[in-house]
C-alpha cells in the first residue's frame, strides 16, 4: 500500500509539471503582449485663432505667423474667421471654440458686451485661457491672460508727429473713427490728441461714422461741406480709409491733403502704393501670430506663469508713400 501511495503521488507531480509546461508554452507562443509603456509625450495642445477679418492682408500675415509657430511648437492650430466684420459669426465661433473645449483661444479683441461675456464668464468657467492679438480689450473686462500686438497709444503719437512734420504746426485735421469706438481706436485717439493738443493752431475735427461704405461716404461729404479748409485726414479705423479717400477724390484732388491711416485695413497698402495715402503706421502682424502661439503654449506648459498682464508689444513704424513708389 505504501509503495502504491508513493507511486500515485509521483504520477500527480509529473502530471502537474506537464500541465504547467503546456500553459507556459501557450503564453509564450501566443500573440498576447504586455501593455506598452505610456508615451512620455503628452497629446498636443489644441489652439484656435479667431478673427473678424478673414482674407485681408494684415490678418493673413497674423495667421501665417501663428501657423509657422504652431508647427515649430508641435501644437494643433485652427484658424477661424468671419467675412466683412460679421460680429454674429465671430461671436458664434467663440461659442463653438468654448464648447469644443479648446486648450487655448487666441482672438482679435472686440470691445462689446457680448464678447466680454463670452471671455469673462463662459471661457473662464471652462478654464480656457484667452490671449488677445492685434486688438486688445481691457483685462479686467475680459480676463484675457495677455495681449500681443502694437502699442496703439504710441502708434497714435507716431502718426501725430508725422502730421506735424508734413503739414506743419497750423491746420485743420479730421479724425475719422467709429461711433462706437473700440478700445484700440480709443488708444490711437488718445495718442494723437496727446501730441496735437499742445499746438494751438491745429484744430482737430471729429467725424464719427459706422464702418459701412455708404455711411463713411456720407460722413466724409458732411465734414467736407462743414469744414472747407481741411488740411489733413486721419482714418483711425483703417477700414474706412478706402471709402473716405474715394469720396475725397470725387470732390477734389487728393494731393493737397495729408492723409494717414494704419495698415490693418483691407485697402490700406494698396492706397499707399497708389500714393492716395501719404503714410501708414506699419505693424508686425506675422510676429503677433508667432508670439501669441508661443506664449499660449508656454502658459499651458506652466513655463510662463503668469503672463505679463500689460501685454507683449510688437514693433511699429511709419511707412511713407514715397517708400513704396
Amino acid at each position: 500500500m505504501r509503495r502504491t501511495g508513493i507511486l500515485a503521488i509521483c504520477v500527480i507531480i509529473i502530471l502537474l509539471c506537464h500541465l504547467t509546461f503546456l500553459s507556459a508554452q501557450k503564453v509564450f507562443q501566443s500573440d498576447w503582449q504586455l501593455p506598452q509603456a505610456l508615451s512620455s509625450n503628452r497629446e498636443e495642445h489644441r489652439l484656435v485663432l479667431i478673427t473678424l477679418d478673414m482674407e485681408t492682408p494684415f490678418w493673413d500675415k497674423v495667421s501665417e505667423g501663428a501657423r509657422i509657430q504652431a508647427k515649430q511648437s508641435d501644437v494643433s492650430l485652427e484658424v477661424w474667421g468671419s467675412y466683412g466684420k460679421n460680429q454674429e459669426d465671430f461671436l458664434k465661433n467663440i461659442e463653438i471654440a468654448i464648447q469644443s473645449k479648446m486648450d487655448g483661444i487666441i482672438i482679435q479683441g472686440l470691445d462689446t458686451e457680448e464678447f466680454k461675456e463670452l471671455t469673462k464668464v463662459k471661457a473662464a468657467f471652462h478654464g480656457i485661457p484667452i490671449i488677445t492679438v492685434a486688438n486688445d480689450v481691457p483685462m479686467e473686462e475680459s480676463i484675457r491672460r495677455t495681449y500681443v500686438g502694437s502699442d496703439q497709444y504710441e502708434a497714435g503719437k507716431m502718426i501725430a508727429r508725422q502730421i506735424l512734420m508734413d503739414m506743419g504746426r497750423v491746420g485743420n485735421v479730421v479724425l475719422m473713427y467709429d461711433k462706437n469706438q473700440e478700445y484700440y481706436q480709443k488708444r490711437r485717439m488718445e495718442g494723437i490728441q496727446d501730441i496735437l493738443k499742445f499746438y494751438n493752431n491745429i484744430h482737430m475735427i471729429h467725424a464719427t461714422t459706422d464702418d459701412t461704405r455708404e455711411q463713411v461716404i456720407t460722413t466724409t461729404q458732411a465734414v467736407m461741406n462743414q469744414e472747407p479748409n481741411i488740411d489733413a485726414f486721419i482714418a483711425i479705423n483703417a477700414n474706412v480709409a478706402g471709402a473716405m479717400i474715394g469720396e475725397i477724390s470725387k470732390r477734389s484732388q487728393v494731393e493737397p491733403y495729408h492723409i494717414y491711416s494704419f495698415d490693418d485695413g483691407p485697402e490700406t497698402l494698396t492706397l499707399l502704393g497708389q500714393g492716395k495715402l501719404d503714410g501708414v503706421i506699419e505693424q508686425s502682424p506675422e510676429e503677433m501670430g508667432r508670439k501669441s502661439v508661443q506664449l499660449m503654449k508656454e502658459w499651458l506648459n506652466g513655463e510662463s506663469v503668469p503672463l505679463d498682464k500689460d501685454g507683449y508689444l510688437t514693433d511699429i513704424r511709419i511707412r511713407k508713400a514715397a517708400d513704396v513708389q
